[in-house]
């Protein structure tokens, strides 16, 4: 994980040199200090997928290519075969595939997004962003937290959501949880 963090902070240095965009805008832009976001970009720190996304939505770029640098290039349809999205391992336990990638300016982006069970934990890390999102749990089950509510989904549950309040999931019992995120 550590060269991929690594590379996503070069696409966002590279991103901001291009477009000659203050570090300061970017940290403003996702709600962080400069210092972290420094860090960001030296790949000594992660980043989350909505933060990535709220850089792509402003900047005008694919969240795509920060993530993966892959460039979208289909402007009719774009299939993805079982299993053969793009995909980054955030951390040990999430797996994030793309299921949009080679789409020209998609309006939403869509993942599937897996998560390994970590027995005994209770820390839920919660994210925010703009707009909303639906999950579709595929295997699995996971509890949802969404603005101090606590949701249990398992397979074939769905819920759609206002994604600009926070959030955040724990893959529950000893399988891991793999779900369809689509934010809009």
């Amino acid at each position: 994980m550590d060269e991929q963090l690594k590379q996503i902070g070069e696409r966002l240095r590279g991103l901001r040199e291009v477009l000659d965009i203050p570090a300061e805008e970017v940290a403003e832009v996702i709600g962080i200090d400069v210092e972290k976001y420094l860090k960001i970009e030296a790949g000594e720190l992660d980043i989350t997928i909505s933060k990535l996304m709220a850089i792509a939505h402003k900047y005008g770029v694919s969240t795509e290519e920060l993530i993966f640098a892959e460039t979208p290039h289909m402007r009719s349809y774009f299939v993805v075969r079982k299993g053969q999205g793009v995909s980054i391992e955030r951390t040990k336990a999430y797996k994030y595939q793309s299921l949009v990638s080679g789409f020209v300016d998609h309006k939403a982006d869509v993942f599937i997004v897996t998560v390994e069970p970590k027995p005994g934990a209770r820390t839920i890390y919660k994210n925010s962003h703009e707009g909303q999102e639906f999950n579709m749990v595929l295997e699995g089950a996971m509890e949802l937290y969404i603005g101090g509510k606590t949701i249990v989904l398992e397979e074939g549950d769905s819920i759609y959501f206002d994604s600009s309040k926070p959030h955040g999931m724990l893959a529950i019992g000893n399988k891991a949880v793999k779900f369809l995120a689509f934010t809009v």
